[in-house]
């Protein structure tokens, strides 16, 4: 498929740059043989009992740094943003401007937190900083922003709202610098809703990376390499899921980085695994789901990774009529925007690209 089969025309002011208040008072397209217009708060009337949401309970971290490069009296500002820990507790990040910082160069933030350019590749870098552990999260969280995504960067910059806005209630494994957008949706209140109606939560990590914003720069889809990102399914996740498929329930992950972890995990016959390493799946129309039975997903950007994989669950043709009658009923579209629930009359068979 080409990456044209996958663009629509959206209009800007669809975009929000500013979530729902209260988180619950979003918009929800329901699409299944109908297309049905609710709100987020109304999503226990859709599930049913014996059902299970898998939730991504990674964690957020203020990725985005502003330092300053020292030589004598000259200055210059640069801008950090961190992608992902190595196995010796540097970081991986993205400098701006990079050619601005020489190897072996120190970059200073406030109050003492400090980080050395120890190595570049493939246009990022790689960090020490000056403190470990518990210390850096600390430093992490005076000095760093949220890492807004770009399209929201453009129109305003980060605020202490966004602390908030941008981080799931159920958030609790540091390493994310990107939100598990669709989780954003949820209350306690709601939670507590959904477990009454006789549903089951089960949660893992994926530590959703910068990568998710990249475009897709290859005409022929196919072509495509996707970014790696770090996950877990416990032994407990595992069961529990291959428990509640035994019984007939349907597995629905709550956004797409659940599904694509939960979707790593299975083995050809839909059992999942306890699994942790990195994932590079890539799921586009063609793909065979093994365990997913419905999604919980935002509304994503054209020509995007994201755009195949809800067209893989749905189909093209039928995520079209979605996102048309998304956008001719004014809902919010990307990370801070409304939400949908997508169930398939079947499981869309074809061949896995992984």
């Amino acid at each position: 498929m080409k990456l044209s089969d996958f663009d629509f025309a959206l209009p800007e002011e669809l975009i929000a740059v500013r979530p729902a208040r209260p988180r619950t008072a979003a918009r929800l397209l329901v699409a299944g043989e109908a297309i049905s217009d609710a709100h987020v708060t109304d999503l226990p009337d859709y599930l049913r009992p014996g059902d299970r949401l898998v939730l991504n309970d990674t964690k957020v971290i203020p990725a985005r740094l502003t330092g300053e490069r020292r030589r004598g009296e000259a200055r210059a500002r640069i801008e950090v943003t961190l992608l992902s820990p190595d196995a010796d507790g540097n970081w991986r990040a993205l400098l701006k401007p990079l050619r601005k910082v020489a190897d072996g160069e120190v970059i200073h933030f406030a109050s003492g937190f400090e980080a050395r350019m120890i190595a570049r590749s493939n246009g990022q870098a790689t960090l020490a900083f000056n403190l470990r552990g518990d210390a850096f999260d600390e430093a992490l969280r005076q000095v760093g922003q949220m890492p807004l995504p770009p399209y929201i960067v453009a129109k305003r910059a980060a605020d202490q709202q966004d602390n908030q806005d941008y981080q799931t209630i159920f958030a609790a494994r540091n390493g994310a610098v990107a939100a598990p957008t669709a989780s954003l949706h949820f209350d306690a209140e709601l939670l507590g809703r959904i477990a009454e109606r006789g549903v089951d939560f089960t949660h893992v990590t994926l530590h959703v990376g910068a990568g998710t914003f990249l475009p897709v720069k290859t005409d022929d889809v196919a072509q495509h390499r996707m970014h790696a990102e770090w996950g877990e399914v416990t032994p407990g996740a595992a069961s529990e899921i291959n428990e509640t498929r035994a019984r007939g329930g349907r597995i629905i992950p709550v956004g797409t980085t659940a599904l694509r972890l939960i979707e790593t995990a299975a083995d050809d016959a839909g059992r999942v695994r306890a699994w942790t390493g990195e994932t590079d799946i890539f799921i586009r129309p063609g793909y065979r789901f093994r365990v997913t039975d419905a999604l919980m997903t935002n509304f994503h950007l054209p020509k995007s990774t994201l755009m195949m994989l809800v067209s893989a669950l749905m189909g093209p043709a039928r995520v079209r009529e979605i996102y048309a009658h998304a956008i001719r009923e004014r809902y919010r579209f990307f990370s801070y925007g409304d939400a949908s629930l997508l169930c398939p009359a079947s499981k869309p068979t074809g061949d896995v690209s992984q």
